[in-house]
C-alpha cells in the first residue's frame, strides 16, 4: 500500500477494501496521501495539518472557510490547518486525492 505510484483504479480498490470513505495510499516523512470518496454528505471536520486536494473524478461545490466554488476533476485546492471545509452537492462519481503534510497547526 505504500508504493510510490498509485493509480486511481488501485486507490479505488484500497478504498473498497478499507470499507471506509477514505484509504491511505502513501506516506513519506510528514506527507500522507489518501483517496477519499464521500457518500451523499461530506461530514469532514477541520484537520490539524495543512492539506491539498486534487479532484480525481466527478464535480461538486467546495466550501473553504467562507467561500464556495465549483470543482471538477483535475482541480487543485489548498486548505490550511484548522479551517472549516467540506464538499457539497457532489456527483455520485466524486472522489479526490488528499495530501496532508507538515506539522500539527500547519506551516507558518
Amino acid at each position: 500500500m505504500n508504493q510510490p505510484e498509485v493509480s486511481i483504479a488501485q486507490a479505488a480498490t484500497f478504498l473498497k477494501e478499507s470499507k471506509s470513505l477514505f484509504a491511505q495510499v502513501f506516506a513519506h516523512g510528514s506527507l500522507v496521501v489518501e483517496y477519499y470518496k464521500p457518500e451523499k454528505i461530506d461530514h469532514q471536520k477541520p484537520h490539524d495539518r495543512d492539506e491539498i486536494y486534487v479532484i480525481a473524478s466527478g464535480a461538486g461545490t467546495f466550501f473553504n472557510g467562507e467561500r464556495r466554488l465549483s470543482v471538477n476533476a483535475g482541480d487543485f485546492l489548498f486548505v490550511p490547518a484548522d479551517r472549516e471545509h467540506r464538499f457539497e452537492n457532489f456527483s455520485d462519481d466524486f472522489a479526490t486525492w488528499v495530501f496532508f503534510y507538515g506539522p500539527s497547526g500547519g506551516e507558518k
